[in-house]
């Protein structure tokens, strides 16, 4: 059957909108997590028979929830184990049609705790970070087996295995599906967020591969955090994660040229930047800040907004991004803060400092094997002129790059550097 563009595109605009709230309503239910995300696949899939002739329901959400629960009510209906369960989940449908449900506001409520408890199941800490990663694609943002496979580069019969244990372990653990308690949410938030920006970072920076950005996976991670802000919008790490997502994501289209190749943010096009996530990405960074609770993310997205907000790479606070990196370094000690921390002292005008920081964290074992310290110590020495010991630093950081783009683009810069060695190193004209 040929299904209009238009009834399409409503379609999966309802998937993208409506996947993580039906799941979520029914393992509320059901407590049966397949059962639910194949009853769902099931209602998107009728959705497809019979908006083409039925006409687009006008609260497509509530169709398919409908749809789909009612899919869950017949196949309990053959399962014995299901029965009781069965005239649970009858009984309150039946309640439904008499009563015409609860208001629209209770129940559009009621749905929305029901995602937010889908998504604090899916990122419990009794789950590794991996298995956590993936039940959150799958079941919060409705992403195929395949499709999560594709993007952690891994074979799609292993991300099943990962999503089966996953289930299985929220079963056989017992993990409920309820928001934690208060006196635990803090805690919990921090790893609902670390799984939503490793989600971002993997698209934004991959961490194997030919690609350097893989926009699909921002898309779900930004499209999440937002999902998370409009439930939790007085956490200010919340908002902050949001805005620092928006910010990094603002660049996409500048970080990488027509042939594919790496642009360093002093040399891209800001032009090409996205106006509109700057500034929603700003207007969040000034409403979390205004909380006076800050927090990582909350510092991170600030230093991202310096860079967005100047008009040229000279232009830029460096400073102010100085005195951030030696924030968020007080919150959280690390040696990548205090990598990005001594870029900024060295672009804000004293290479030399900056240097120094560089070259203390070289004994440090945690960054043996990350490529963005050889990197940033090869390009600090670069626009120091100490440029043999660039070269050395870039031989030794082109193995450990971790994408092809990263690797040709110091490759690049390698041989550019040679050639102004070399150049200097001839005779000069009298």
């Amino acid at each position: 059957m040929t299904v209009k563009p238009d009834v399409r595109q409503a379609v999966d605009a309802a998937f993208r909108n409506e996947w993580g709230r039906v799941v979520a309503t029914l393992i509320h239910r059901t407590g049966d997590w397949d059962l639910a995300e194949e009853c769902a696949q099931e209602a998107f899939a009728e959705a497809l028979r019979r908006w083409p002739s039925d006409g687009v329901p006008h609260r497509p959400g509530a169709w398919l929830t409908t749809v789909a629960r009612n899919r869950a009510i017949d196949r309990l209906r053959r399962s014995e184990r299901g029965l009781q369960l069965h005239e649970q989940i009858g009984r309150e449908a039946m309640l439904d049609d008499i009563t015409g449900g609860s208001t629209p506001v209770a129940r559009a409520r009621e749905i929305e705790d029901d995602r937010l408890r889908l998504l604090f199941t899916c990122c419990h800490p009794a789950l590794s970070l991996e298995c956590r990663v993936a039940l959150t694609l799958r079941s919060v943002a409705g992403l195929s087996t395949a499709e999560i496979a594709r993007a952690f580069l891994v074979p799609e019969a292993t991300m099943a295995k990962r999503l089966t244990r996953s289930k299985a372990k929220i079963t056989a653990a017992g993990i409920p599906f309820r928001v934690p308690p208060a006196h635990v949410l803090p805690e919990r938030i921090d790893g609902v967020l670390a799984v939503l920006y490793l989600t971002f970072n993997e698209g934004y920076s991959a961490t194997s591969g030919a690609e350097l950005i893989r926009t699909r996976l921002c898309d779900e991670a930004i499209r999440l955090a937002r999902a998370l802000h409009e439930l939790m919008a007085d956490e200010p790490e919340v908002t902050g994660a949001l805005a620092l997502m928006l910010l990094h994501h603002s660049r996409r289209h500048a970080r990488v040229g027509p042939d594919g190749e790496l642009v360093t943010l002093e040399e891209q096009d800001r032009d090409r930047w996205d106006c509109a996530e700057i500034e929603e990405g700003q207007g969040l960074v000034e409403e979390a800040l205004h909380e006076s609770r800050v927090g990582p993310y909350q510092l991170q997205a600030a230093i991202a907004a310096c860079h967005a907000g100047a008009a040229a790479i000279h232009d830029t606070d460096w400073a102010e991004i100085a005195g951030l990196y030696a924030l968020l370094e007080d919150q959280c000690p690390s040696p990548v803060v205090r990598l990005n921390r001594a870029v900024a002292v060295a672009m804000g005008g004293d290479i030399d400092a900056g240097l120094a920081m560089v070259e203390a964290l070289t004994s440090d074992p945690r960054l043996e094997r990350y490529y963005l310290l050889e990197a940033t110590r090869a390009d600090l020495l670069r626009r120091s002129g100490a440029l043999g010991r660039a070269q050395a630093a870039y031989a030794r950081a082109i193995p450990l790059a971790p994408t092809d783009v990263e690797r040709r683009f110091l490759e690049r810069r390698l041989a550019e550097v040679r050639a102004t060695g070399a150049d200097e190193s001839g005779p000069r004209p009298s």
